[in-house]
């Protein structure tokens, strides 16, 4: 569902499923603490779990030095993973030495 709510906001998605996500995340270079359900490659940047469309849009306009985006775990609410009873979670923006900032709160 995530995949459908980037092409909603105007991505280009392509899927491809893959045996062990955890290896291919540590392949492409996110680190495996903030690890989700999959992965994506947008431009420069990979953005790990269901992070916002309009937080993508945001990295990409404003092109920090980062790895890219996280939203660890599942959270109930977020993009793909709507819930009636959504609960806040956080963007991550996730650094080249492995460490984070909250990138965005929702």
């Amino acid at each position: 569902k995530w995949a459908e709510h980037m092409r909603a906001q105007g991505f280009d998605v392509k899927t491809h499923e893959v045996e062990d996500v955890p290896g291919q995340r540590k392949k492409l270079g996110m680190p495996d603490a903030y690890g989700s359900c999959h992965t994506a490659k947008v431009g420069n940047y990979l953005i790990e779990g269901h992070v916002p469309a309009a937080d993508v849009q945001r990295l990409l306009k404003e092109k920090p030095k980062a790895v890219g985006l996280a939203v660890p775990s599942m959270p109930p609410g977020s993009p793909g993973m709507e819930s009636a009873k959504p609960m806040p979670y956080e963007t991550l923006l996730v650094k080249a030495d492995g460490s984070t900032s909250v990138f965005a709160r929702h």
